[in-house]
């Protein structure tokens, strides 16, 4: 498992939101520098961002989840077409699970373990 996982659950439905593409970004001056990506499994999770058990620095780093199509496929309105979750890391090796609890017109987050 990586540093850093996420996983998604859709309080309207009361079930985990499959099929969601998330990206990992890190801050570098004043850009994003994409990091990996994944898509949420039937459990709505991704706990695979870049491919390897590397540690990352300490720094400004973003999930972006891409909901739009989310919720395009399931003929619901959504005020979101996609949500950005931006945190920061002490570099030292922890792990950082970042979940969504996601429903058409609002969400929130925390850090997970």
């Amino acid at each position: 498992m990586t540093q850093i996982t996420s996983h998604i659950l859709d309080t309207s439905l009361g079930c985990p939101a499959q099929g969601v593409p998330i990206s990992l970004l890190h801050q570098t001056d004043d850009s994003w520098t994409p990091l990996g990506s994944g898509e949420t499994n039937a459990d709505g999770r991704v706990s695979d961002f870049i491919g390897n058990d590397s540690v990352l620095p300490a720094g400004i780093y973003k999930l972006s989840f891409e909901l739009r199509d989310y919720y395009k496929k399931r003929n619901t309105k959504s005020f979101y077409p996609y949500a950005e979750v931006v945190f920061e890391i002490a570099g030292d090796g922890q792990h950082y699970h970042v979940p969504l609890l996601l429903n058409p017109f609002g969400y929130s987050t925390y850090r997970g373990s």
